[in-house]
């Protein structure tokens, strides 16, 4: 069109274009166009692109100058000036059926708050009991209080076994859970090569996948959250049962001996979920649902995305993810809250790197009431989460 003077010949300077032409003149929408415009915005380029994906390619810059006609006709009138086509703006995908909300939970008050305090910090959690307890429940109910994704974070998800792999190095669950939540129930039941492989990844929120020809690095920032029954028929913890493998404790304890301690020592919080009574059935439903606890967690996050930009550290978007090298500087307990954590790392033989997942639990603590000091009263509610079966009488 510029080559026979239909449209002016320097209209398409500055533009990269994108799109499919059909035969009545309609722009019609193709795959890629987000990537495209972040490297004709990389190039100093505007885009131009069909219509539906305008607010996709409106993702890659605020600053992008984006034309997205619904016909050829579109453009060529807007570059005569006799229409204009205004920019699109960034949309996200429409939200489907309600999530499952909080107040259907009766009972499992503990549960709740470990749940709340895991979604205001980005912290794993390992949830263990009977059969029938509610742990897949609660984790259902996970994403309605979690906050949404930063617009930085949206652009980071991926979309692709659990590591990944395969001849052409695909990325795995634990990718496509990036800025996300991966939830493994009945965690002893895998392989444990396969949960040890997720070590790595948790500290560093990446994986990396080699291959003979190649080797790739995939993001793989995410929550863990897994469940577990306390041994392999489920009822070792239940009052009056007697296993049949033997005594109650030995069944326990042959099926947790499965996880690794280092695997273990990765969750923030580990928690026992008890049977749910039929007393607690018969009640009404809880009077605070999903939208009064996601307001507290929104909360807590904003105040740690205000607080490691202040650290310039933008891309750190939750407490779990905070690096180590700022842990002690962000939580900066106060004196008694000092003395609680020296007396508990000796006691509860807590390793380095679960010292400064303390203090992260216990600054997301801090932050869900308000944001001030790390106190005492918030590191004893941190070391309760940590202290697992094994360390119970020493907390």
């Amino acid at each position: 069109m510029a080559a026979i003077g239909a449209i002016p010949a320097d209209a398409l300077e500055g533009y990269a274009v994108i799109g499919e032409l059909a035969l009545d003149g309609a722009v019609s929408a193709v795959a890629g166009v987000l990537p495209a415009a972040m490297a004709a915005n990389a190039r100093g380029l505007g885009l131009i692109c069909p219509a539906p994906c305008g607010p996709e390619a409106a993702w890659a810059s605020a600053d992008l100058d984006i034309l997205a006609p619904r016909s050829l006709i579109q453009l060529a009138n807007h570059f005569k000036g006799s229409q204009v086509l205004s920019r699109p703006t960034p949309a996200l995908r429409a939200i489907g059926a309600p999530l499952p909300d909080m107040r259907d939970i009766k009972g499992q008050e503990s549960a709740k708050r470990a749940l709340e305090v895991a979604a205001a910090g980005g912290h794993n959690l390992l949830m263990s009991g009977s059969p029938g307890a509610g742990k897949s429940m609660l984790t259902q109910r996970l994403p309605s209080i979690l906050p949404p994704l930063a617009p930085r974070e949206l652009l980071e998800v991926s979309m692709a076994a659990l590591v990944g792999g395969g001849p052409h190095a695909k990325p795995g669950e634990i990718s496509l859970a990036h800025h996300g939540v991966l939830f493994l129930d009945e965690l002893p039941e895998f392989q444990p090569q396969t949960l040890d492989s997720l070590r790595q990844p948790i500290e560093t929120g990446e994986v990396a996948i080699s291959r003979a020809n190649h080797r790739i690095v995939y993001p793989a920032r995410f929550q863990l959250i897994a469940a577990m029954n306390p041994c392999r028929c489920g009822h070792a913890d239940e009052p009056g049962y007697a296993c049949a493998r033997g005594p109650n404790a030995r069944c326990a304890a042959q099926y947790q001996n499965r996880l690794s301690g280092p695997l273990i020592d990765r969750f923030d919080l580990t928690i026992d979920v008890p049977s749910v009574s039929a007393a607690d059935l018969l009640r009404p439903a809880p009077a605070e649902g999903s939208a009064e606890v996601a307001a507290r967690v929104a909360a807590a996050r904003m105040i740690q995305r205000e607080r490691y930009q202040e650290l310039g550290l933008p891309h750190v978007g939750s407490n779990a993810a905070a690096p180590a090298s700022v842990v002690e500087a962000m939580a900066s307990p106060d004196a008694a809250a000092t003395a609680l954590l020296r007396e508990a790392a000796e006691r509860m033989r807590i390793s380095a790197r679960g010292y400064h997942r303390v203090l992260k639990l216990a600054r997301t603590l801090a932050d869900l009431d308000g944001g001030g000091a790390v106190k005492r009263v918030h590191l004893a509610e941190t070391l309760s989460y940590r202290a697992g079966p094994e360390r119970a009488a020493a907390a």
